[in-house]
């Protein structure tokens, strides 16, 4: 008679259930309007609000009024646009998709941002089909994207904007910010042999035209530079007599003008005057 195996099948159960790891919670957007995902847990950290306002950012208005006008088309239900802000490093295109994500959730009651980080771009697709059932309105942040990894990270992002058999998440916009039009990085492929360069290289122009809306960043003249400054100073209330001289000092030592140059200097500036600005 053969014996009875139950019981050890059933402690044998229990302890693998006790050693997989618990199911992640529901995701809660209540708290706060902006989130950081975390792909390995699927969890979802609340951050705070962003403090620098739209109005702050100069030199860029033809940027900020196309890109706002896509952002609330999307969050009023409207069709439209996946957008990629792509130019020269300092720019502002970061700054810009926060500060007017801040501007239109303030009459958006459902509208929430969440930003991936660029190291998790294949975890894309698992993220929109968890945003699709959900009820609020997503914009989703990738700073600073390029295929440092190659073509498995450009298939995942067009699988996740393209949607698969069920199509693209209808709650869910996605924004890119790119120092690279096309995402590619430098010395791309240099080491795999030329036909499988050209056909990561093609894989990865394509993701690039999922992108209805390019927005691009060029390098920002003195004169928009000091406008930047003088702006800053005024809005905080950042009095010196050399002003002008001492900014252009601040971005020959930086061995560059841009936007994150002189707002840089301008916290310096507050910090040397004992005033606060945003972080």
């Amino acid at each position: 008679m053969e014996s009875d195996h139950t019981p050890l099948l059933t402690r044998i159960a229990e302890a693998l259930e006790r050693l997989a790891p618990p199911a992640p919670a529901p995701a809660d957007f209540t708290g706060a309007r902006l989130f950081r995902h975390e792909p390995r847990t699927a969890a979802f950290h609340p951050a705070p609000d962003y403090a620098l306002d739209l109005a702050s950012l100069i030199g860029v208005d033809q940027q900020k009024a196309r890109f706002l006008q896509n952002l609330q088309r999307f969050a009023r239900g409207l069709p439209a646009n996946h957008a990629l802000l792509w130019g020269v490093r300092g720019t502002g295109k970061s700054s810009l998709s926060k500060a007017a994500f801040m501007a239109v959730a303030a009459t958006a009651a459902d509208l929430r941002l969440v930003e991936v980080d660029r190291d998790e771009v294949t975890a894309l697709p698992a993220l929109f089909d968890i945003l699709r059932a959900r009820p609020e309105r997503f914009m989703v942040l990738c700073d600073d994207l390029s295929f440092e990894e190659g073509a498995a990270a450009a298939k995942a992002l067009k699988s996740a904007l393209e949607g698969g058999v069920s199509g693209p998440p209808a709650n869910v916009l996605f924004v890119a910010t790119s120092n690279r039009r096309h995402l590619m990085p430098r010395g791309h492929g240099e080491d795999r042999g030329l036909i499988a360069t050209a056909e990561d290289a093609e894989e990865e122009v394509s993701v690039s035209d999922r992108f209805g809306l390019w927005i691009g960043f060029p390098p920002m003249d003195q004169p928009t530079y000091l406008a930047a400054v003088v702006a800053y100073s005024e809005r905080y209330d950042l009095k010196v007599p050399d002003l002008d001289r001492r900014a252009l000092q601040w971005s020959q030592l930086r061995g560059a003008r841009s936007g994150r140059v002189a707002w840089q200097f301008i916290r310096d500036l507050a910090g040397e005057l004992g005033k606060s600005v945003p972080l």
